[in-house]
């Protein structure tokens, strides 16, 4: 639960501050950029989240920020997250790991919200937008980078607004911060219609975000958020879309891994023995991931499961690749680790014959985004469920490192499935899943089968997925 409050001035000269020094150096650069709002409005959790309180957040404050119109740049409210940086420096919320590195998650949230006319105050639902994505992260300590993007699939605020997806990007006018516990960099929430979400994942955050850059009413220059924006870049200049296409056929995606409703099973003959016969089906409890299988994975899918029950889908990498399909331009599932990726020792590598793949509606349109945009560019491409340790990574024949190879295409270790496919047999997927692409509703359930290569994918409805032994 929140409250609404004005921000207490800065302490007198030569007396104690009252604020921590992560606190401190936060408001320092929001009193750079407002120096006449020395006690702005402040939306503060009553219950701070280290009492056991539900909101990460300990403050949010909102600045009204009046624009620079010769710049396109239109009067908004501006709004600055406290708390995914270490505020304390005494491990009450974050590990205090020194001033050198990252303060907690190494970055705070901001957001630019279009002031309607006539409004004298700013609205207080972006807080709880924030307070949400804020939970993401300490959950599932998965941290947010510049061109990331989260699939919200509902306005944000909760009106009947187009908006209802996000980009983040850097802050257009708050600094980076050096604070007594680490560094902090500014994170911008930007509103996005489900078409520009689509593009982003199919091409790059980047990318989109610098076509809104140019559009107004679309964000403009600091990429400022209207709520009644009712038509997407591509609406507002048809143009937009032959440049986010041809990005998408020379650069491929930026998009590694999403969480996914999805489900594998072996076809292969099961094996004897009852204790290596894999547990991953429906209405069974799936086996667990090693720690280091999950390190692995976590690492290949370095952000972005699960927002409120609601899939997140951010881009793993911003890596570039060049433009041809090259057996030279090599992709690594260990290119995005620091350590490489070695099997567990426990677990061994199982050859499978034949499998079968289950995806919910959301999953399998991004298929051909996988195929199409990933794998012909010489990269992989993850599914992660959101209801298990269950993992399916597609790799092409140029990615170092994974453990199926072209003598034995599918293979697994523990929940983890990996299949390798050659750039002949995507091509050929290609053509079979072209209904994918289409805008309109699929009809569920859809099959598509391979004998030929001994693979069947099936498209669900999210009822299938919600057994609760998932």
């Amino acid at each position: 639960m929140d409250e609404i409050r004005p921000v207490s001035g800065a302490p007198a000269h030569g007396l104690v501050p009252l604020f921590p020094p992560g606190l401190q150096a936060i408001y320092g650069e929001c009193r750079r950029l407002y120096p006449d709002q020395a006690n702005p409005l402040q939306v503060t959790a009553i219950v701070k989240y280290w009492l056991g309180g539900p909101d990460p957040l300990d403050y949010i404050s909102m600045y009204r920020n009046m624009g620079r119109p010769a710049q396109d740049v239109q009067e908004h409210w501006h709004y600055v997250s406290f708390g995914l940086s270490d505020l304390y420096g005494d491990n009450r919320v974050h590990e205090f790991t020194g001033a050198d590195g990252p303060s907690g998650f190494g970055f705070e949230l901001t957001f630019r919200l279009k002031r309607e006319v006539g409004e004298t105050a700013p609205p207080t639902w972006p807080a709880e937008l924030m307070q949400g994505l804020a939970r993401y992260v300490f959950q599932s300590e998965n941290t947010f980078c510049s061109g990331d993007h989260v699939s919200w699939h509902s306005p944000l605020d909760n009106s009947e607004s187009r908006i209802q997806h996000m980009l983040l990007t850097e802050d257009p006018q708050m600094q980076p911060i050096q604070t007594p516990f680490g560094t902090v960099s500014f994170l911008q929430i930007v509103g996005v219609c489900t078409e520009e979400l689509q593009a982003a994942q199919q091409w790059n955050g980047q990318g989109i975000l610098e076509l809104m850059r140019g559009i107004c009413i679309a964000g403009g220059p600091w990429l400022i958020t209207d709520m009644r924006r009712g038509e997407t870049i591509f609406e507002i200049d048809p143009h937009l879309q032959e440049r986010v296409d041809q990005g998408i056929e020379t650069e491929g995606s930026n998009l590694s891994g999403v969480s996914a409703k999805c489900v594998w099973d072996d076809l292969s003959q099961p094996p004897e023995d009852e204790e290596d016969s894999r547990s991953i089906c429906l209405g069974s409890q799936p086996r667990r991931l090693s720690n280091k299988d999950t390190e692995q994975i976590r690492e290949t899918l370095r952000k972005g499961l699960e927002f409120n029950s609601k899939a997140a889908l951010p881009p793993i990498s911003s890596q570039k690749q060049s433009h041809e399909r090259a057996q030279s331009r090599k992709d690594s599932l260990e290119s995005e680790s620091s350590s490489a990726i070695v099997p567990h020792e426990l677990v061994r590598t199982r050859q499978l014959e034949s499998v079968h793949l289950k995806f919910n509606q959301e999953s399998g349109t991004l298929l051909p985004l996988c195929l199409r945009g990933r794998l012909l560019h010489g990269r992989h491409f993850t599914y992660k469920s959101i209801n298990g340790d269950t993992a399916i990574t597609f790799v092409s024949t140029g990615v170092e490192g994974a453990f199926a190879t072209e003598e034995h295409p599918y293979a697994a270790q523990g929940p983890w499935l990996q299949i390798l496919l050659t750039e002949e047999f995507v091509d050929q997927m290609l053509g079979d899943l072209q209904e994918l692409n289409s805008r309109e509703e699929t009809k569920l359930p859809r099959e598509y089968s391979w004998p030929e290569k001994k693979l069947k994918i099936s498209v669900l409805p999210d009822s299938v997925f919600d057994n609760p032994l998932q």
